[in-house]
């Protein structure tokens, strides 16, 4: 069995988000970047997929040069090889994303591998756009299930469950098809020191693909509005009583 699992580097969640001065782009001098919760349970996933039927994994993303760093993370805890699909650093749109995408796993199928399990997040911890995986399913003409919290695969078919109205949806799909994860269908494991040095000497590939157009074009970035609180100190001790009661009846907690 041979697994494909995508993954995007995202700025590191509760981190504070500035823009450059020209509302292009986030400012990422003072962040640190990941991939969202649900791609950790894709990798763990792939891993544990090829654990129990044999094959091989390989994890894939596209992003700038750095985006190394969260290829040989997916390396350290298991997956046999990466794929960097380079760009510029410049944010793709899912359409320009999907076309890149769909284009390597097409010579990926020419070398002669050919992927029965193609895994992503459910959506992306920035953009959250839920279209990238549905996209590359539709244009490799695959069968694809979103949401999937429990995937179970054996003879040339997968059964995936995702949650439902208070239940679950219980699908039933040959291979090779499309899953996109969520957060919970497993506890991912983290990279060791070992993985880690064994991560190094695994096979990295590095891909310039082309960019096309179509998709929506980006006029600026705008930073949502911050809710701000205020705090009114009533005092200190027993003093503060009066001003404590004071406040319950202005919110009508006591009566007069």
């Amino acid at each position: 069995m041979n697994v494909l699992v995508c993954v995007k580097r995202v700025p590191m969640t509760g981190g504070r988000i500035s823009l450059t001065p020209d509302e292009q782009e986030i400012d990422v001098s003072y962040l640190g970047f990941t991939v969202s919760p649900h791609e950790e349970c894709a990798v763990e996933e792939a891993v544990r997929l090829v654990e129990a039927h044999g094959g091989s994994t390989t994890v894939l993303t596209l992003g700038p040069q750095e985006a190394v760093e969260q290829l040989r993370d997916a390396m350290a805890t298991g997956v046999d090889r990466g794929v960097l699909l380079e760009t510029d650093g410049e944010d793709w749109d899912p359409i320009a994303t999907t076309e890149a995408i769909v284009e390597r796993i097409r010579v990926e199928q020419d070398a002669g591998t050919v992927f029965d399990v193609l895994l992503f997040g459910n959506e992306a911890a920035d953009s959250g756009d839920y279209q990238v995986g549905i996209r590359v399913a539709y244009a490799l003409g695959m069968p694809c299930v979103t949401g999937v919290k429990e995937l179970e695969v054996k003879d040339g078919e997968a059964v995936a469950k995702r949650e439902a109205g208070g239940g679950r949806e219980v699908f039933r799909v040959p291979l090779p098809a499309v899953f996109t994860v969520r957060e919970g269908i497993n506890l991912p494991r983290y990279p060791s020191v070992p993985g880690r040095l064994k991560a190094k000497q695994k096979p990295l590939e590095r891909v310039r693909p082309e960019r096309r157009t179509g998709g929506p074009q980006k006029v600026r970035l705008v930073l949502p509005e911050e809710h701000r609180t205020e705090v009114e100190v009533l005092g200190n001790g027993p003093d503060a009583a009066p001003k404590v009661v004071e406040l319950l009846r202005r919110i009508g907690v006591l009566s007069a």
